[in-house]
């Protein structure tokens, strides 16, 4: 297993070694022992897939607050996506920066977003799954997001015109909105 901190060292970039002949590959995407060896070291309970049909479909930015926050291990298992994490943590010296890697299931990357950051991507192929491991439980009520084209983030999302939005993700908060959405 190849590990990379990313821009934000919490933000790591973790890719399982395959182990290619010729039926195809065998890797094995998780092992807590090895994830906790560089620092991802929390109980995922929760598994997470999504489906998103059309090229260009943007997921996020989204966290949970509060006692169920959520730290996310994500990859792609069909097509790919440009998957960023946002710190929005108090106090960090990386506060309102950004990291992003190229999530494909033809690489099997995957990328470590902690607690503590928002998280969104969008679909670089058209038929994207994208798999995820969560550490915290669902909770609507601590639900926050920020508009994917805020101007203080200035993402580069890699798009050519408007991305596939949900009726949610159309009207999430501005980044100044979410200061002290995980306090120091």
């Amino acid at each position: 297993m190849r590990v990379e901190r990313l821009s934000i060292p919490d933000v790591i970039l973790v890719v399982p070694r395959r182990f290619e002949d010729q039926r195809g590959y065998f890797a094995e995407t998780f092992n807590a022992k090895r994830l906790a060896e560089v620092g991802i070291d929390l109980p995922f309970i929760q598994d997470n897939q999504s489906l998103s049909r059309a090229k260009g479909t943007l997921r996020g930015l989204h966290c949970q607050v509060g006692p169920n926050a959520q730290g996310k291990l994500v990859r792609a298992v069909r097509g790919a996506v440009w998957d960023v994490a946002v710190d929005i943590r108090i106090g960090s010296p990386s506060y309102g920066q950004w990291a992003a890697a190229t999530l494909t299931a033809n690489g099997g990357e995957q990328l470590w977003v902690p607690c503590g950051f928002l998280h969104g991507f969008i679909t670089i192929e058209p038929d994207t799954e994208i798999f995820y491991k969560v550490t915290g439980d669902y909770d609507r009520d601590a639900e926050r997001g920020v508009m994917w084209n805020d101007p203080t983030l200035n993402l580069p999302w890699p798009i050519d015109g408007e991305p596939v939005l949900s009726e949610k993700d159309k009207i999430l908060s501005a980044f100044a909105d979410a200061f002290g959405w995980f306090p120091a």
